[in-house]
């Protein structure tokens, strides 16, 4: 019975490059979330008032602001920010959308090592840009560089792959699961803590060196992301051997555009599953902070708690259910009780008035999340062969980008013009269509 016990040398190795896989997937999210909490707070801090101040950022705010003031809403100002950011931050998904699918290919192809250090190093000049951004196109040059450079997930998720059986595939990715959630617990906490040290206040005439109220936050995320270029650099062994690489002759023309058109049903189902989900979701995760601080006037710290509590629930899920439940019970079950699950936490936000109510329905809306995002991306590795992991993977976080490139658009523009209730509704009503989408998804096959 001992030697049955004893792991094998394969597993020995595939334990600790998850381990690897993992803290840095860590670092990279806690870097990546920090900036969560402080989005109302930096709106109201770039955006002018009105029809703004004759700049060319006043000029593109001047016909949301007059729209916002014609609506008849009660704070015009706030909801300019609410659409305004949603046009930001669906430019951050748009380019994540364009280079998931490129990075998960080009890391077939030279390996996954390569293409981390890559993006890793994108995202830390992305963070240099926030440090310095005390003009608003700064920032925009910052979110352009980082959403450019967020193709880590879609390698990540292939080096987890790589390293797993197909019968331990979604054990494996819970691992990525698991990363996120603490992301979300560490990263919005620092961010929410960190936001109340204004260098601007403490070190007279810092602004004219580009030093904003928001700079220690992207500090510390530069930190972060040069420990994870360290830590890659040093401890990441390459998972992909040559052997199982493609070549570059085997593709022809953009993989961004084979979202619709992979090579078997199943994948092209679950890719569609995924984005509509996403679709809801991201427009809820957008919105969320403005919800908090329309009904209980919530400051930057006390959203950094709120994705705390989320990211708790999120480890819990991954970390527990998903782990032990995905081989006895299956992908495609547990990702149809988190869709269910999902369209009624939209049904509680939206008419969430007290406190009590809106954490049930977080915690409800993180259990979805942590089933959804596992089983679904196991999925799809099962659906695939080994030689283009990499691709299907980077395709399927491609779908997610394309959702959160909508997204917070739409949801802002609902929110704007229906209010919040009305939203939450539709993104609840959303949600059915990717559960019925996804009763017919096929049992995958698991031997290897």
């Amino acid at each position: 019975m001992a030697s049955k016990a004893t792991p094998t040398p394969e597993q020995t190795k595939s334990r600790r490059t998850l381990g690897i896989i993992f803290l840095t997937l860590f670092l990279d999210l806690v870097g990546f979330s920090i900036i969560f909490p402080l989005f109302p707070a930096m709106l109201d801090y770039y955006l002018p008032n009105g029809a703004g101040d004759g700049s060319l950022l006043g000029q593109l705010i001047a016909p949301i602001a007059a729209l916002a003031e014609r609506s008849g809403a009660e704070d015009p100002r706030f909801m300019t920010a609410v659409l305004f950011g949603g046009i930001l931050g669906s430019l951050y998904s748009i380019l994540q959308f364009i280079c998931a699918p490129l990075w998960g290919a080009y890391s077939d192809r030279l390996g996954r090592r390569k293409v981390l250090l890559i993006t890793i190093s994108g995202l830390a000049l992305s963070y240099v840009a926030w440090f310095f951004a005390a003009s608003f196109w700064i920032l925009i040059l910052a979110r352009v560089l980082g959403g450019a450079m967020g193709g880590n997930l879609s390698v990540a998720t292939a080096a987890v792959a790589d390293t797993t059986t197909r019968e331990k595939r979604s054990s494996g990715l819970a691992i990525i699961g698991i990363a996120f959630g603490l992301g979300f617990i560490v990263g919005p906490a620092i961010g929410g803590l960190f936001a109340k040290i204004n260098l601007v206040e403490l070190i007279n005439g810092s602004e004219s060196y580009g030093i904003n109220p928001f700079s220690v936050p992207a500090l510390v995320s530069l930190v972060l992301a040069l420990l994870n270029l360290i830590w890659v650099a040093k401890r990441f062994d390459e998972t992909l051997p040559e052997a199982k690489r493609g070549q570059p002759s085997e593709r022809k023309g953009l993989a961004v555009f084979k979202l619709f058109q992979c090579p078997t049903a199943a994948t092209r189902r679950t890719n569609l599953v995924y984005l509509f989900f996403m679709l809801a979701f991201s427009g809820m995760e957008f919105t969320l902070t403005f919800l908090a601080v329309e009904r209980f006037q919530f400051s930057p710290a006390q959203n950094g708690g709120m994705f705390v509590f989320i990211g708790f629930i999120l480890v819990l899920v991954q970390g527990g259910i998903v782990r032990r439940l995905a081989k006895p019970v299956g992908e495609k079950q547990l990702a149809v009780v988190g869709l269910a699950s999902g369209s009624i936490a939209f049904l509680v936000l939206a008419n969430a008035q007290s406190l009590s109510l809106f954490f049930l329905a977080l915690a409800i809306m993180a259990l979805s999340i942590g089933l959804c995002s596992p089983t679904l991306s196991a999925l799809v590795s099962l659906y695939s062969n080994e030689q283009e992991q990499g691709a299907a993977l980077g395709i399927f976080r491609s779908a997610g980008s394309l959702a959160r490139a909508i997204g917070p658009l739409a949801a802002a523009g609902l929110y704007f013009a229906y209010g919040s209730q009305n939203a939450y509704l539709c993104g609840g009503l959303m949600i059915l269509l990717p559960f019925l989408m996804a009763l017919s998804l096929p049992k995958p096959i698991k031997s290897d």
